[in-house]
């Protein structure tokens, strides 16, 4: 009988072709263990039975984490993820069953494309994440700190003064990773443009700060400001527990146990496309204990070799969380 654990077991083994038996189990685990995912599947009509395929599976619209309690099985959460929700629309609310799970697989999706924790200083520049309770961001990333054990890593919130001195002065073979909100690292290149001997991650978009901007745009303004070659970007949310990342160019990589489906934008039934402009649909065999198999609200392209890009969002979509910059 199919159970957490045995799915647990199984989510870091999985590659691209044992993906597809692994996700199926998955949804008929959910189709009947999740009261809220069970009710959709029925609206809709689909028979679980008949689904074969990644592309056959019913995506719930991530909205759902506003209106409901996404569940599957009965458990009590240790902690809940909440979005920033800086429309005012409300803000989703991702409970976790165990903490140490989301760190864990956060781990092992950084490692997967990056390398050991301990690797790197991890200096984290996310004020308008550390004001607010429940960012997944900011427990990832303070996971991060403690465990690349560097007395050097930490979060900075608006110490900048103190975040240059440390740029300048760290001075050994670990790489430096600096990491932080769009409108954070704008501020910093505008006002301390430097030579940065470090790894730039951005995240997020304005958060009502600044006037959004297109992806390319910002990117060559902090290449310029930084004299760095390229910029990292991180694809993550509160309603998923796995992230995606770009390399230096604008497409991102999910781990094994993650893939991108690419929607039709008049017919979301229809999935499965490819290198045209479609929603971004997302399939996180690390939501075991939530819903697998999102429909989010974003807008991009999804390639052949699983990459995917983000355009921006669907229209009357509320501007969220980590990667909002649109075209």
């Amino acid at each position: 009988m199919e159970n957490f654990s045995s799915f647990e077991s199984e989510i870091y083994r999985v590659n691209e072709r044992s993906f597809t038996d692994l996700a199926l189990r998955v949804f008929r685990f959910q189709a009947v263990h999740n009261p809220v995912y069970k009710s959709f599947i029925q609206r809709l009509r689909v028979d679980v039975t008949k689904v074969a395929s990644v592309e056959d599976i019913p995506f719930m619209p991530i909205s759902f984490f506003k209106e409901h309690v996404i569940k599957t099985g009965d458990w009590q959460e240790e902690v809940t993820f909440t979005s920033s929700s800086t429309t005012g629309t409300g803000a989703s609310r991702h409970p976790v069953a165990s903490l140490d799970f989301y760190l864990q697989n956060a781990t092992k999706n950084f490692e997967f494309f990056f390398g050991s924790l301990t690797n790197y200083h991890f200096l984290a520049l996310l004020p308008s994440y550390l004001e607010r309770e429940g960012s997944s961001l900011i427990a990832m990333i303070d996971h991060f700190i403690r465990a690349s054990e560097s007395k050097h890593s930490g979060f900075y919130l608006y110490n900048v003064d103190q975040l240059i001195r440390d740029l300048n002065e760290i001075d050994d073979t670990r790489q430096i990773v600096l990491w932080g909100v769009s409108y954070a690292l704008l501020d910093l290149a505008e006002q301390h443009p430097m030579e940065l001997k470090a790894m730039l991650f951005e995240t997020g978009g304005m958060k009502g700060r600044r006037k959004e901007l297109i992806r390319d745009d910002l990117h060559q303004t902090l290449t310029r400001a930084f004299g760095v070659k390229t910029i990292h970007s991180e694809y993550g949310m509160t309603e998923l527990l796995s992230q995606a990342y770009t390399r230096g160019g604008t497409r991102f990589n999910c781990p094994p146990w993650m893939r991108i489906v690419g929607r039709d934008l008049t017919d979301p039934l229809t999935k499965g496309l490819l290198t045209e402009t479609s929603g971004i649909n997302v399939v996180d065999l690390a939501n075991l204990h939530s819903v697998a198999f999102l429909e989010t609200q974003d807008l991009g392209k999804v390639f052949e070799d699983g990459t995917f890009e983000i355009l921006g969002r669907t229209d009357n979509s509320d501007v969220r969380g980590c990667n909002l910059l649109v075209n």
